[in-house]
């Protein structure tokens, strides 16, 4: 995939006009891309319009317009980029109670290793969790891990013919398995491959 480039976003001035209907056009997009494994966990699969809005809303929000603030966000966000071979998605382990987040996330440590995509006929792919930096350690996972799922050429090929898609997690404190995603979004991702 195209990574995004300093000279194609808008301005601060230009977001600010255009956000409602990007912003309609990125939560319909984020929606169709989101995977929910059991009750706490969404898996959100990036792509470039997706990441293009995360970096105009950093920048929105930060009131960013120096060069160097830009520069340091597509930095940030571009690897979240599928590269044609692969899936990548923020990987969200949501327990809206404090206290009970803070005891469930000590019992699910490297829960973002045991993440899984799995096309019809292939083994599992597990996620190669948080390449920028370590979000989990032996006590306690982070609730936010950024993931990139790679698939060998006959599983691209096998997911453009239209191969059934099952995610899930095969921790043992959290074992939730999707057996088919939604077609909407496995048309979505199949757009991820080049």
């Amino acid at each position: 995939m195209t990574k995004i480039a300093r000279n194609t976003l808008l301005s601060l001035e230009e977001y600010a006009k255009q956000r409602p209907q990007i912003r309609v056009e990125a939560m319909r997009l984020k929606r169709i891309r989101s995977v929910y494994i059991g009750p706490n966990m969404t898996l959100q699969f990036e792509n470039e319009a997706t990441i293009r809005y995360q970096i105009q809303e950093m920048l929105r929000i930060e009131k960013t317009f120096d060069e160097a603030g830009i520069v340091d966000e597509l930095d940030a966000y571009n690897p979240l980029i599928p590269d044609g071979n692969n899936l990548k998605c923020t990987q969200m382990i949501e327990f809206p109670d404090e206290d009970e987040r803070k005891v469930r996330l000590s019992e699910l440590v490297d829960i973002e290793n045991r993440t899984y995509v799995q096309i019809q006929g292939s083994d599992r792919v597990y996620a190669i969790a948080d390449e920028d930096l370590e979000r989990a350690n032996t006590e306690k996972t982070s609730s936010v891990h950024f993931s990139r799922f790679e698939f060998t050429a006959e599983m691209v090929t096998a997911i453009k013919n239209g191969a059934a898609i099952a995610m899930g997690s095969d921790h043992p404190n959290y074992n939730y398995r999707v057996d088919e995603i939604d077609p909407e979004t496995q048309g979505s991702l199949i757009k991820d491959f080049f």
